[in-house]
């Protein structure tokens, strides 16, 4: 009904056969876990309305292969996909300044994806274990790749870090073992230790004087 403005906690939690799901332009907030574990639910239609995601509303909706974030939404929180395991693209409005931690960890079938450039920070493991990303387009506003951002991004060939980045964390391109080619630009003052651990492909790899 339109008299809904919340989707409260565990609204929907493990409702195992629920496929669709259209809200209604009255809520403003999903809460979290909303739709955790809901495995069936391939359509979600977020209206306008909506401004802020929280935590772990869809994970593990294994399902879910597509889904459109309106540019009205400003917070999307930790954890939001977790193990969307059939997520394969998704649009990043500019409305967003933060990917918050765990944001994409998981989704396996995640190809490619753009970070926009009113993104300025990204939290640690933000898209670790994203199997079949293949390119990212990073925001150049970014000042910090944090612990495990990219760790077993198995399919991932080549990373351009843009000039803002100061940071590079632990284990934040681990286990990439397609990585072939890395450039680090001048800006970085501090690469963390194991930040390329076992990235058996590498070839070619600029470390800056910084």
């Amino acid at each position: 009904p339109t008299s809904i403005n919340v989707l409260n906690s565990r609204l929907f939690m493990a409702c195992y056969s629920l496929k669709e799901i259209d809200i209604p332009s009255s809520v403003t907030k999903i809460n979290e876990y909303a739709f955790f574990q809901c495995i069936s639910l391939i359509k979600v239609t977020i209206p306008s309305s909506v401004t802020e995601i929280s935590n772990d509303v869809f994970r593990e909706c294994k399902s879910l292969k597509q889904i459109i974030i309106p540019a009205s939404v400003t917070i999307i929180d930790f954890g939001t996909f977790l193990d969307c395991s059939s997520l394969e693209k998704i649009e990043i409005p500019s409305s967003i300044t933060s990917l918050m931690s765990s944001l994409f960890q998981g989704c396996i079938s995640l190809k490619e994806i753009t970070i926009p450039s009113s993104v300025n920070k990204i939290g640690s493991c933000a898209f670790s274990c994203c199997e079949s990303l293949k390119k990212v387009d990073l925001s150049p506003n970014i000042k910090f790749i944090p612990d495990c951002c990219f760790t077993k991004c198995k399919s991932l060939v080549q990373i351009s870090i843009p000039s803002s980045v100061e940071f590079l964390g632990k284990q934040a391109f681990s286990r990439c073992s397609s990585l072939i080619d890395v450039s680090i630009p001048s800006s970085v003052k501090k690469i963390d230790e194991y930040c390329f651990w076992e990235c058996t492909s590498i070839k070619h790899i600029t470390i800056p004087s910084s």
